[in-house]
């Protein structure tokens, strides 16, 4: 029955009262929206944080010891971090808007009697909808007739071909989206072809959209290792600050018999202590990383995401979109039993004898297609056959035969330019083709041979016919011409030019790829097969899948890299059986479908041209390009940048023992104050910050792809690196003492021993930047590095030195005596000398490395 104005007229569908009624009982057809939290409640919940109590500590500190302006600075990094949580908060809220959009077009209904359009939200369960090419689906309905409706249902299924629909008998029920000749449309799916009535099912969460979106607001953000890490650290420093902040209190009350002095004493060593620069760094270490990884094509929705991406050990990829172009291209023709390959690149001429599968190919198919099948047939027409008899752009359709259950081919009628008979072309599945034609059994066994062929190929397969039918009152059934086999159409969804090599370059850095698809396992094969994957033979399909226990999905996964007819649940099932084996995931999609894996997926890669909205809202990267290349390189970036944040976070810890030591060494031993609140706000909120900018531009160390990920239990700080970071920090703090005792011996007074220690410091700490920028080259290679952020720190940094001893306002305020020349050099060579062990420890291990 083919679908028209004329026989719609016949259905009355719902009143408008009764549609009204039901609006107001059950709602509007939506995914709603969670309850939005206020901006009071989102800043309560995220200072509850430890590491922002301490930075609101000590920008109170700061406060309470007349500081404003550096108090200041500290709270407005405070803002800066509950800025960043509070978008965070938002991205769920906008994830749900965007689904919530797509899962509501507009509409066209059938309410008393009459047609009409209306938003997709104000549709009520049991109302008629019509559809036609182009619509979007706008809630779950059973098919009451149809003519050739073809659906795309790849934003729910990952399948790259439109299914057939056929009509509902009263008694199927609902069923999962996929595969052909079901009786029901899905919300937020598009009509590809034909027409269709339908019956409104379900509407808003009942959908099969809506499930998907009740899976997102139950899906848990985990933190990330470097969050975790970052947490651990900023805990440990304050353990050590209070424990010596107490300390230095009690020794200084007891020793000098002044106790307010005592406090004040203790509060300026647990300022040096407080770990504030860490989320500081962090912050700007992140931001300047996405800003670099922005410049490879990817897009960072979620900074922290950065760090382990590097430390990722499976990709799981879509299929379609992703690995291919989620296009349908032409890709071979067939005819009298000789295949022709089709490349528009090599040559643009085609055989003669393939001439007419074209020509009928385009008879058989809509004037002006929306069906990418069509397209491409109608596409490749143009390009080989414009401008010859082939072609007839002004020839008139005069009837359609759809498609059906029963035989799965459709035929156009066209009228012949003599107007005296009747031209007919069919395509269809090759043997409901062959069918009409009436092959004998030799005909079809040759058939066969050739659509066998294709189909390993990877080839979706369709069969050509035509016939000449004598101008007169034309049959109700195909089956009454009498057509001629013409031959068969090959299209496949191409694999995107990049993908192979990208696989090669992900394997070598040690990631496994795992293909999730909800297309069938044959074409998952032969796309596995082209691309390069491991394993390509064995798949676990969808149906599998339902009768395994999560125990047994655990241990069978660990050898598959194949999953075809997946169904969206079943995703977040694989996802979460590979974090089950330890496992850091990174999941890449395009659909829909594809959302709850992304926001449960260690790492969720949307793409970002063909990507639906829902998926880069739930993503925590995005490929602006959608090429997959790019995740390799986001990869090689992410590991250099965990590297180097590894780097700044050593230096700070080693920059803080020297610091922490000249607060606490002079009042043990009952020397002079040696360093102030002014000179720990000098040091930490105006170098420390700088020199993250200089640590994050630091190139990659060599062969850094050709290293299996980062293990899962190291540390961002581990027991390695804190005892380098320690020895540095005491062999700068030895220096300096001893710099500051030598200055006092000599009699040279506080102030002056206080500045010379305070110089050679500031040039200790200059060198510290230097040295820790690898741990692999020595100084003459690392001063080779193309690293301007480097000259630009130590030049401020040495800058902002002289202003506060030779500025005689910026040294009453630091309590700064005059330098000398002599003196400048002491210091600047004692800062130098403080770490010359460690580059002598540099060249030793390259030397035990065979490193020449």
């Amino acid at each position: 029955m083919m679908v028209n104005k004329k026989n719609s007229k016949n259905i009355q569908g719902l009143s408008e009262e009764h549609a009204l009624e039901d609006l107001k009982k059950y709602g509007y057809n939506e995914i709603p929206s969670q309850k939005k939290r206020n901006i009071l409640l989102i800043f309560f919940t995220v200072v509850k944080e430890p590491m922002l109590l301490l930075l609101i500590g000590s920008g109170l500190i700061y406060l309470f010891l007349g500081e404003a302006t550096d108090a200041l600075m500290l709270l407005s990094f405070v803002l800066v971090v509950v800025g960043i949580t509070f978008y965070q908060e938002r991205k769920t809220e906008r994830t749900l808007e965007a689904l919530r959009d797509l899962s509501s077009p507009r509409a066209l209904v059938i309410r008393d009697g009459t047609q009409k359009r209306i938003a997709g939200r104000q549709v009520v369960k049991d109302d008629i909808i019509i559809l036609k090419e182009g619509d979007r689906v706008p809630a779950d309905a059973s098919v009451l007739s149809c003519s050739n409706l073809l659906i795309d249902e790849s934003l729910l299924t990952g399948e790259s071909m439109a299914v057939r629909k056929s009509e509902w008998d009263g008694h199927d029920t609902a069923k999962n989206p996929g595969g052909d000749d079901l009786p029901f449309v899905y919300s937020g799916t598009l009509v590809v072809q034909g027409w269709g009535v339908a019956k409104v099912s379900s509407i808003g969460t009942q959908t099969e959209m809506g499930k998907i979106g009740r899976a997102l607001r139950d899906i848990r953000q985990e933190d990330t290792l470097l969050q975790k890490e970052i947490r651990k650290i900023v805990r440990n420093f304050s353990i050590a600050g209070l424990t010596l902040c107490l300390l230095v209190t009690v020794i200084y009350g007891l020793s000098r018999s002044d106790w307010l002095n005592g406090i004040l004493s203790g509060l300026t060593l647990s300022m040096a202590m407080l770990p504030e620069e860490f989320p500081v760094v962090l912050i700007i270490f992140l931001t300047l990383g996405a800003w670099r990884i922005s410049k490879n094509q990817v897009l960072t929705r979620r900074t922290p995401a950065i760090e382990t991406l590097g430390a990722a050990t499976v990709l799981c990829t879509d299929k379609t979109g992703t690995l291919t172009l989620n296009a349908m291209r032409l890709n071979a023709l067939c005819v009298n039993g000789i295949q022709y390959d089709v490349d528009v690149k090599r040559s643009n001429t085609l055989p003669e004898e393939v001439h007419d599968l074209i020509e009928y190919g385009i008879l058989a198919s809509q004037k002006d297609p929306f069906d990418p099948i069509e397209k491409e047939v109608k596409r490749l027409g143009e390009f080989y056959l414009s401008g010859s008899e082939h072609i007839h752009n002004n020839w008139k359709i005069i009837r359609e035969y759809p498609l059906s259950k029963h035989l799965l081919a459709l035929s156009h009628v066209w009228e012949s330019p003599d107007k005296q008979n009747y031209i007919i072309a069919t395509k269809g599945a090759p043997e409901a083709v062959t069918d009409l034609c009436h092959f004998n059994k030799e005909q079809h066994a040759g058939l066969v041979r050739c659509i066998e062929e294709m189909a390993d190929r990877g080839l979706r397969v369709l069969g050509v016919a035509k016939a000449t039918f004598r101008k007169k009152e034309l049959p109700d059934l195909q089956h009454d011409f009498v057509f001629k086999f013409v031959g068969l159409l090959g299209f496949i969804d191409p694999v995107r030019p990049a993908v192979p090599s990208a696989i090669t370059e992900a394997y070598e850095a040690g990631m496994r790829v795992v293909m999730v698809t909800g297309d069938y396992p044959g074409t998952a094969i032969n796309i596995a097969r082209e691309i390069g994957l491991k394993n390509p033979t064995a798949y676990i399909t969808g149906q599998e899948l339902e009768g395994m226990s999560r125990a047994e999905l655990k241990e069978r996964i660990k050898t598959i890299n194949i999953f075809a007819r997946v169904v969206p649940e079943q995703k977040l099932f694989i996802i979460d059986a590979l974090k089950a084996n330890s496992e850091v995931v990174a999941m890449t999609g395009d659909g829909v479908n594809d959302a709850p894996a992304l926001k449960s997926a260690n790492i969720g890669i949307a793409m970002g041209e063909r990507g639906t909205d829902v998926a880069r809202e739930a993503s925590a990267l995005v490929l602006l390009n959608d090429d997959f290349s790019s995740i390799v390189g986001a990869v090689k970036l992410g590991r250099r940048i965990f590297d180097n944040l590894k780097k700044a976070i050593a230096y700070i810890f080693a920059i803080h023992v020297p610091i922490a030591g000249m607060s606490f060494l002079p009042i043990l031993f009952n020397l002079p104050i040696a360093l102030l609140p002014a000179h720990i706000a000098f040091l930490e909120l105006i170098i420390d910050p700088a020199c993250s900018t200089v640590f994050e531009a630091c190139p990659e160390e060599k062969n850094i792809m050709k290293k299996p990920p980062r293990n899962l239990g190291e540390s961002l700080f581990g027991r390695k690196t804190f005892i380098f970071s320690l020895l540095q920090g005491l062999g700068i703090l030895v220096v300096v003492f001893l710099v500051f005792i030598l200055a006092l011996y000599l009699k040279k007074g506080e102030l002056e021993a206080r500045t010379l220690s305070f110089a050679t410091l500031v040039f200790a700490n200059v060198m510290l930047i230097i040295t820790n920028l690898s741990w692999s080259k020595n100084l003459t290679g690392i001063i080779k590095l193309k690293n301007k952020a480097l000259w630009l720190v130590a030049s401020i940094a040495i800058g902002a030195l002289f202003l506060v001893i030779y500025l005689p306002a910026l040294r009453v305020l630091f309590h700064f005596s005059v330098l000398s020349g002599f003196d400048l050099l002491i210091a600047f060579a004692s800062g130098i000398a403080s770490l010359l062990w460690f580059e002598g420890f540099k060249a030793l291990g390259k030397r035990k490395a065979g490193v020449v």
